[in-house]
């Protein structure tokens, strides 16, 4: 996978907003990688801010539409994984002043 298309999933997961936080999941550092096969398989590794997150299925569907939306995505899968452990400290800039957190 090319480096544009890499940019056009994390841009299409821009568009994905954790609704506790109201903030997206990208600059939450929830995501931790894409890929996209020649077939149009599209795979996401991505965490929740907590094991417990009572969103994690509707976040997990507005994913695969988000990427669902890019011509060259035919399937998605995305995995939840828990290593490393999401923390605050991965958040971007931007999510941290949204927030309030330093």
């Amino acid at each position: 996978m090319d480096k544009a298309m890499e940019e056009s999933m994390m841009g299409a997961l821009e568009n994905v907003i954790d609704p506790e936080l109201g903030i997206d999941i990208v600059n939450l550092g929830l995501v931790y990688g894409v890929h996209l096969d020649e077939d149009g398989n599209a795979g996401v590794e991505m965490t929740l801010t907590s094991m417990g997150c009572p969103m994690g299925p509707q976040i997990v569907s507005s994913v695969e539409e988000a990427l669902g939306e890019l011509p060259e995505v035919k399937d998605t899968n995305v995995q939840i994984v828990w290593s490393p452990p999401w923390d605050k400290d991965m958040m971007s800039r931007y999510a941290k002043i949204a927030l309030g957190v330093s």
